[in-house]
């Protein structure tokens, strides 16, 4: 089992930019994917970013291609989520996940472990 501690997020104004960090500890070896997502009231979650641990591949959803980019460092178990160009809808819980068997699918992978989820609020 795969544990997960976040952090980054907060506050910031349309147009600003802010980082999320996702440290992974336990049996990382097992997680071939890692992503994350996101969820605000009266919506469903979504994911948006995930990257493949093993080659890097990546993959977005439409409404943040472009504007945010996942990235690991394999040396520290962490995975990255940098955040340009934010919008007021991109306000969320944001949440980092691992695969993990019979998780929730998305962009080719099944997420199964959840950190605890990290605040991002953009006003307008």
């Amino acid at each position: 089992q795969v544990q997960l501690m976040e952090s980054g997020g907060g506050s910031v104004q349309a147009g600003g930019s802010l980082r999320l960090s996702c440290t992974a500890s336990g049996d990382t070896y097992s997680s071939n994917c890692m992503g994350w997502w996101r969820h605000s009231p009266g919506k469903e979650r979504e994911g948006v970013a995930r990257i493949n641990t093993r080659d890097g591949t990546t993959s977005y959803s439409d409404s943040v291609k472009g504007r945010f980019t996942i990235s690991q460092d394999n040396s520290n178990s962490t995975v990255y989520l940098q955040m340009n160009d934010l919008k007021p809808e991109d306000t969320a819980m944001y949440y980092c996940a691992a695969e993990a068997p019979f998780g929730s699918p998305w962009a080719g992978c099944r997420f199964g472990s959840w950190g605890q989820g990290a605040q991002v609020t953009v006003s307008s």
